[in-house]
């Protein structure tokens, strides 16, 4: 079982367990990296008593703007009487912070392991998602170098780490990001320009490449009924659309709808950006190309840390893919890989060490 990534952000000292010893990974991450655990699991899992959130923490609403004016959702949580300047840890995501009936983002359970070593934890909507502005952008990819202006998920990551660390009271100027699926996608491309004070990511179960092995297309086989409810449920408004069939059984459903022109024809009317796609190049082109991660990220020169499970219907492609990516330039040894018995996000959902519930559908996985 693996109990933690370890991060520089406190300078605290600690060891990994199990995984990260059998595969001899080199020690000196451990005066480099600061604790961030990502594979233990919450307190729900644990079977104790969640944390009252209002009696830990100061929570601020806030819209911070990116380099060309959108300005992005983002909660801030602060720990009520805190002694030191405290790392931030930043999660950004497409499906939403929610609320509880307190007004606290239940994403904070998933960290409460955390909670006794201090952090700022921020949450954050991703461009065009529930109350971001913008446009949202399925798989953004990487802005032409050619445009000064331009924006992809980097630079909406390097903008609000630049916010926070100028604006958060009491920061000590050390940010770490991390993610499940679509969030670890975005935890990902945190590294492709990374801000100076980024100091580690852990991207887990990430997109590496919707065509040639992740969500959409495994080695090019489509996968019709997975493609056309995602991308409808993400892209039909901003926040998580449920799809409605008028049949229970959806095999009959999708094996009586015909050829797949009807799909626009009949359901989508051409509004659905990402199916559009899917018509529009069904084959490994430079549009697919230019989403994928090794098209944009080389190097590491930030310590990250890929997960992935062998059972992964979604996203098995993506870490081991941006791992091996990565692993050609990495004399300074920043890049680990981590792979256990999970399906997709099974280790944020059980033990870590157990198949656990997991993500059937990547929309769970928030």
């Amino acid at each position: 079982m693996v109990s933690g990534l370890l991060w520089y952000a406190r300078g605290v000292s600690l060891t990994m367990q199990g995984v990260l010893r059998q595969m001899k990974i080199h020690w000196n991450v451990l005066r480099i990296l600061a604790l961030v655990w990502v594979v233990t699991p919450g307190v729900r899992a644990q079977g104790t008593a969640r944390p009252e959130l209002p009696a830990l923490f100061e929570k601020k609403e806030v819209m911070i703007a990116m380099r060309d004016g959108v300005k992005l959702h983002t909660e801030i949580y602060t720990p009520k009487n805190a002694k030191e300047a405290l790392p931030i840890f930043l999660e950004r995501t497409p499906y939403g912070i929610s609320a509880d009936d307190k007004g606290y983002s239940p994403k904070l359970y998933r960290y409460s392991h955390m909670f006794a070593d201090g952090y700022v934890f921020v949450f954050q909507d991703i461009r065009g998602r529930f109350g971001s502005e913008g446009q949202f952008v399925m798989n953004r990819p990487v802005h032409e170098a050619s445009n000064p202006k331009g924006v992809d998920e980097s630079t909406d990551t390097y903008d609000t780490i630049e916010w926070l660390v100028k604006s958060v009271p009491n920061n000590n100027g050390r940010v770490g990001t991390a993610g499940i699926s679509y969030g670890g996608f975005l935890a990902a491309m945190a590294l492709v320009n990374p801000h100076p004070a980024l100091k580690a990511v852990s991207e887990q179960a990430c997109m590496g490449d919707a065509w040639l092995g992740d969500d959409f297309f495994h080695n090019g086989a489509f996968r019709l009924s997975y493609g056309y409810e995602y991308a409808t449920e993400m892209e039909s408004t901003k926040e998580n659309f449920k799809l409605k069939f008028d049949s229970d059984d959806l095999y009959d459903w999708y094996l009586h709808m015909g050829p797949l022109s009807n799909i626009n024809k009949d359901y989508l009317h051409g509004k659905i950006p990402t199916w559009n796609n899917f018509v529009e190049h069904p084959a490994y082109d430079e549009f697919w190309k230019g989403k994928s991660l090794a098209h944009a990220l080389h190097q590491a020169t930030v310590p990250n840390l890929n997960v992935a499970g062998w059972w992964d219907q979604e996203d098995f492609y993506g870490p081991t893919a941006t791992y091996a990516n990565l692993e050609k330039n990495d004399a300074a040894h920043m890049n680990y890989l981590v792979v256990g018995p999970w399906n997709h996000g099974g280790w944020a959902h059980g033990p870590g060490n157990l198949l656990g519930q997991g993500c059937m559908r990547k929309a769970n996985c928030r």
